[in-house]
Formats: C-alpha cells, sequence, structure tokens
C-alpha cells in the first residue's frame, strides 16, 4: 500500500498539474455552455452526452500520461492505420448529422456518433513526429523533405475529398508548425507561400464549390445575403452585441434561447456565450484557450528529445488552429467551414479526441525527466 502512495505521489509530482487544471476548467465551462445553449429543446442528452465525454476523457488522458510518448512512436504503424481505416470507412457507410453535408461520421451502436478525422489528428501527431524525428539531420534536402510533404499531404487530400475541408485546413496548420519547430530552412515556407498564392485563383474558380465562393466573398460585404449565406455570422453579431460586458445571464439569452443563432450550441457557442454571460464570459474562453496552447508550447520546451517536442507543437497547433478559425468564425473575419471551438463546442467525439491530445502533452511532461530513480524504487 505504502509503494501504492509513493507512486501516485511520485505522478502527482510529475504531472503537469496545471495543464490538466486548465483543460477540467475549459471543458467544465464548456458543459455548462452547452446546457445553457440546448435548454430551448427540454432534453439534457447533448449536456449528458458533454460530461460524459469530460469524465471519461479525463480519465483517457490520465491513462495515455502514464504510457510513454516514445512507446506510442515505436508503434507509429499501428497508430496510422487506428487513425486512417476509421476515416476510410465514412466513404462507405459514413452518415451526416442532422444540419450537416459532409459524411464523414460513423453510426456506433447506441444511436452514438463519431468524427473519425478528429481522432486522425492526434494520430498524425504521432506517426508525423516519429518521421520527423528519423529524417532530422537531413531535412532540409529536397530527398527528405518530399517524403514529408506526401505524409503531411495525405490526410489533407483525404479529408479534403471527405467534404470537410476546415479539419483539412487543420491538418495543414499542423503540419506547416512541425515542419517549422523541426528546423525546415525558411526558404521552404516562402516557396510554399508564393506557390499558395500563385494556385489561389484556380482553387478559387476550380476546386471551392459555389457555397464556399459565397461565403468567402460574403466576408467584403457584411451586410449582403444577410437572409442567405450570411445568416449565421449576422445573427451572431447580433448575439454578441445583445451580451454587452456581463451578458443577459445563462439560460436567458434572447437569442440563444429562441434558436435565433443556427448551432449556437456548436460551431457558434461562442457568440452564445458572448449573449449570455458578455464579454467577461468571451476574455475567459479566450484566457483558458491561450493558457491550454502556452502549457503545450511549455512542454515541447522542456521535453526530454525531440520527439517529445514534435508531437507537443502538433496537439498545440491541432488546438491553436481550431481556437483561431472558429473565433474568426464567429466574430465574421473567416468564412463559415464547421470547425468546433476546443473543449466549450458540443461534440462528444470531438471532446474525448482533445483529451487524448492532451493526454499525449503530459505523457510528454511526465516523462521529460524518466531517467529519475525515487526511493521507493
Amino acid at each position: 500500500m505504502k509503494n501504492l502512495f509513493a507512486i501516485i505521489a511520485d505522478y502527482i509530482r510529475e504531472i503537469d498539474k496545471l495543464l490538466i487544471v486548465l483543460v477540467f476548467a475549459a471543458s467544465s465551462f464548456g458543459c455548462l455552455a452547452v446546457m445553457s445553449t440546448t435548454a430551448y429543446t427540454g432534453s439534457l442528452r447533448q449536456f449528458f452526452t458533454q460530461v460524459m465525454a469530460m469524465a471519461f476523457g479525463l480519465a483517457v488522458a490520465i491513462f495515455i500520461s502514464n504510457i510513454d510518448y516514445k512507446t506510442m512512436q515505436k508503434w507509429w504503424l499501428l497508430v496510422a492505420i487506428a487513425g486512417l481505416v476509421p476515416v476510410l470507412l465514412t466513404f462507405f457507410i459514413g452518415f451526416a448529422p442532422a444540419g450537416t453535408d459532409d459524411k464523414a461520421w460513423l453510426l456506433l451502436p447506441g444511436n452514438i456518433s463519431f468524427q473519425p478525422s478528429e481522432f486522425l489528428k492526434v494520430c498524425f501527431a504521432i506517426t508525423f513526429s516519429t518521421h520527423l524525428v528519423k529524417v532530422k539531420a537531413t531535412i532540409n534536402k529536397l530527398k527528405t523533405l518530399i517524403p514529408l510533404v506526401f505524409h503531411g499531404a495525405f490526410p489533407i487530400v483525404l479529408i479534403h475529398f471527405q467534404g470537410d475541408d476546415g479539419t483539412a485546413l487543420v491538418f495543414g496548420i499542423m503540419f506547416v508548425c512541425m515542419l517549422f519547430s523541426a528546423g525546415l530552412k525558411l526558404r521552404y515556407f516562402a516557396i510554399a507561400g508564393i506557390g499558395a498564392v500563385v494556385m489561389a485563383p484556380l482553387l478559387y474558380f476550380f476546386v471551392l464549390n459555389e457555397d464556399q465562393k459565397a461565403r468567402i466573398l460574403y466576408l467584403f460585404d457584411l451586410e449582403s445575403n444577410l437572409q442567405g449565406i450570411g445568416y449565421q455570422q449576422w445573427m451572431g453579431r447580433i448575439a454578441m452585441a445583445n451580451g454587452g460586458i456581463f451578458g443577459q445571464g445563462l439560460f436567458n439569452g434572447s437569442l440563444t434561447q429562441a434558436q435565433g443563432v443556427p448551432k449556437g450550441y456548436n460551431d457558434f457557442i461562442f457568440v452564445c456565450i458572448g449573449e449570455e454571460i458578455g464579454v467577461l464570459g468571451c476574455l475567459t474562453v479566450v484566457i483558458l484557450l491561450t493558457a491550454i496552447c502556452f502549457r503545450c508550447v511549455r512542454t515541447a520546451r522542456v521535453a526530454a528529445d525531440d520527439a517529445g517536442m514534435y508531437m507537443s507543437v502538433g496537439i498545440f497547433a491541432m488546438i491553436f488552429a481550431q481556437s483561431i478559425i472558429n473565433l474568426g468564425m464567429c466574430m465574421s473575419l473567416l468564412p463559415v467551414i464547421g470547425i468546433t471551438l476546443p473543449f466549450f463546442s458540443a461534440g462528444g467525439s470531438s471532446l474525448l479526441c482533445l483529451m487524448c491530445g492532451i493526454g499525449l502533452v503530459l505523457s510528454v511532461y511526465k516523462h521529460r525527466n524518466s531517467g529519475l530513480i525515487y526511493l521507493h524504487k
């Protein structure tokens, strides 16, 4: 029994306690926001789903943190298969929940929906960090960079054909950030940037569909098409304005409780928080997400090796990209592309996969001093 207490004490000593507290605070706030933004339905199903995902997710994060991340990287092939197979299944048996167009979900027993692309992000952080470690010495040689580009492009193209370009963009940002952390020279990023500018017109005219084009054009004239493609963002701005500094109170948002903001419990939960809890609530959300991102970056800095650093950067990039894109959508700075707000938006599979990513970061942090020997050993 004493030995068990010693092991628990060692775990508490070595784990990033602040990150766990921040994640718990953010996801708890998210559960409260989901309960309020779905109160008009008269059902607590979505709230209970979120609470269960948070509780189970935290347990999974703690479990993963006890596994040495180097062990996960040794089994990178199994990790890749575990991430890719469910995504590939969506092309055959995938379904689109009500209000969505992309068949990017799998329906599990018990009428539980699961979005495999969320789990693929975590798997990508593991597989790509493993790849980077193996080629770090020659990363700036073209023969090394080309396979890396194919590795990064594969999930991006796969998710694009799945129809979820927002998630594909998140994969792209993870890919770029991890390459940067591995020491890829800036000239390659400059070349890629110039190439992106040159290719942008072709992507706009030949890759984007009419709906995506309309969402981009709407940003240049926010008063146009208010009853069509711009309705969601227009109502979001009204909801934010309604909230003021302190908000109208939980369960009292005039638009939130009247279903005035489409997807108010999901993609646009930030504006509903703004209406019901005000600017203070929005600032709290931003501060929590910023603090979580900083803890991920700090873990990357103190990691025992490059593998841990790359993995932590990948999870940071995932959370950061989703946060920036979602906030940009809610404030009409970016087009609506169906990206949820990490830890806050409704979605059990999304929250659970985020917790898996946090578990990886906790593992890197915990094993930064893996050479230490404690008295009970």
